[in-house]
C-alpha cells in the first residue's frame, strides 16, 4: 500500500492511495474540519482518468463542508472516491480502502455514496471504525437514501411554492435525471401526491425497477431530459450537469434535486437566475442523508426522531435562502455559500439549519 500526501490549496489534507494487491486506486479529501471531523461518503466509479477522480473528490469534499455547516451537523467536510478497476468491486478492494481511512486517524469518517452499498461499507468496517450508515441491526442508522429523498421531496415542494405560489403536486410535471436509490424513493413520494413523472437513467436496470412499481412513469433518453417541458427538473445523478449547453435548453420553472455539485461552474447559478429558473442549492436540499448519519455520532447514540426533526427543517432553510437571494439580488447558490461561510467564520453551528439573517450584504453572483 502506497499512500501519498497531495498539497492542494484550500484543503486540510488530501491523500492518494495505491494498492496493487487489491487493485485500489483511491483519493480522500478533507476540506475543512473547523466544525468537527470530516464526514462524507465513499464513491466508487469508473473514472476516465486520475485527474477526473481527483477533480470529483475535491468538489465533493468542499460541498460537504458547506452542507454540514448549513445543516448544523457539527461536522466538517470530506469525501473519498475509488477508481473502479476493470474487475469491478471486490471485498479486498474495500478492505484496502478501510485501511486508508484508518490511516487518517479519525480526521475523515466515511458513509455510503454513489456506487457503494452497506455491504461494501461492512468490508470497510473490518479495517476501521470510522464508518457510518451501516445496518440498523448493528446499531447504525442504515441506508441514508430514504432520508436524502425525504429532504429532497420536502425541499422540492418548498421550491415550487417559492416559484409558483403553491406546493401542491397534483398534476405537476416533474422531470427526474437519474433512477437510483434516492430518485426511486423520491418518485414514490411524488406519485403518492399525484405528480406526473418523466425520468431518465443510463442504466436500464434502474429504469426497470421504477417501471415495475410505477408503470405510468414516462421514460426518455438521458440527453433528452434537458428538453422536457415540465414544472421542475430534479437532478438525481452525477454533478456538473447545469452548464452552457444545458441551461439554454431547459423548459422548467425550477430545479431541485439530490445530485451534488449540479452547477458546472459557480457562474451558472447566475445563468439560471437570468432565465427565471429558481435553483435550490444542492447541498442544502440534499442534506437529509448526511443529517441522518451524523446523528450516529451524538453522545447518546443514533436517534431517528432527532434526525427527522432536522431533516424536516430543510424547507425552512431553502425558503430563507430564496428570500435573501431575492432581497440582495444574488443567486440562491451564492446566498447559500454566504450562509455556510458565515457559519464557518463563526466556528459554531446555529441551533437549526436556517438563519441567513446574518449573511453578508449584496455580493457578486
Amino acid at each position: 500500500m502506497q499512500i501519498t500526501e497531495l498539497s492542494i490549496l484550500g484543503y486540510e489534507r488530501v491523500v492518494e492511495a495505491l494498492d496493487p494487491a487489491s487493485g485500489l486506486h483511491a483519493f480522500i479529501a478533507v476540506h475543512d474540519t473547523t466544525l468537527g471531523p470530516a464526514l462524507g461518503g465513499l464513491r466508487a466509479w469508473k473514472y476516465t482518468d486520475r485527474e477526473a477522480a481527483l477533480w470529483d473528490v475535491l468538489r465533493l469534499a468542499k460541498g460537504m463542508t458547506y452542507k454540514s455547516a448549513v445543516a448544523s451537523t457539527g461536522l466538517g467536510g470530506g469525501k473519498s472516491v475509488i477508481m473502479l478497476p476493470a474487475n469491478g468491486k471486490t471485498p479486498e478492494l474495500f478492505r484496502a480502502m478501510g485501511r486508508v481511512i484508518e490511516s487518517m486517524g479519525g480526521l475523515y469518517i466515511t458513509a455510503e455514496d454513489v456506487g457503494t452499498s452497506i455491504a461494501d461499507l461492512e468490508q470497510v468496517r473490518l479495517e476501521t471504525r470510522h464508518v457510518t450508515g451501516l445496518s440498523r441491526d448493528g446499531g447504525s442508522s442504515g441506508n441514508p437514501s430514504p432520508y436524502t429523498s425525504r429532504g429532497v421531496f420536502l425541499g422540492l415542494k418548498a421550491t415550487l411554492k417559492a416559484r409558483t405560489g403553491s406546493d401542491a403536486l397534483a398534476g405537476r410535471h416533474i422531470a427526474i435525471q437519474g433512477a437510483g436509490a434516492v430518485a426511486r424513493h423520491l418518485i414514490d413520494f411524488l406519485v403518492a401526491e399525484g405528480a406526473k413523472i418523466t425520468v431518465c437513467d443510463v442504466a436500464k436496470s434502474a429504469l426497470d425497477l421504477v417501471r415495475a412499481v410505477h408503470p405510468q412513469v414516462n421514460i426518455v433518453s438521458p440527453e433528452s431530459i434537458f428538453d422536457v417541458e415540465a414544472d421542475l427538473l430534479a437532478p438525481c445523478a452525477l454533478g456538473g450537469i447545469l452548464d452552457d449547453n444545458t441551461i439554454p435548453r431547459l423548459r422548467v420553472k425550477a430545479i431541485a434535486g439530490a445530485a451534488n455539485n449540479q452547477l458546472k461552474e459557480p457562474r451558472h447559478g447566475a445563468a439560471l437566475v437570468a432565465r427565471g429558473i429558481l435553483y435550490a442549492p444542492d447541498y442544502v436540499i440534499n442534506a437529509g442523508g448526511i443529517i441522518n448519519v451524523s446523528c450516529e455520532l451524538l453522545p447518546e447514540g443514533y436517534n431517528e426522531s432527532r434526525s427527522l426533526t432536522k431533516i424536516d427543517r430543510i424547507p425552512e432553510a431553502l425558503t430563507e435562502i430564496f428570500t435573501i437571494a431575492e432581497r440582495q439580488g444574488i443567486s440562491p447558490a451564492v446566498a447559500a455559500d454566504h450562509l455556510a461561510e458565515s457559519i464557518l467564520r463563526a466556528k459554531t453551528c446555529p441551533a437549526v439549519p436556517v438563519g441567513l439573517t446574518s449573511a453578508p450584504e449584496k455580493g457578486s453572483q
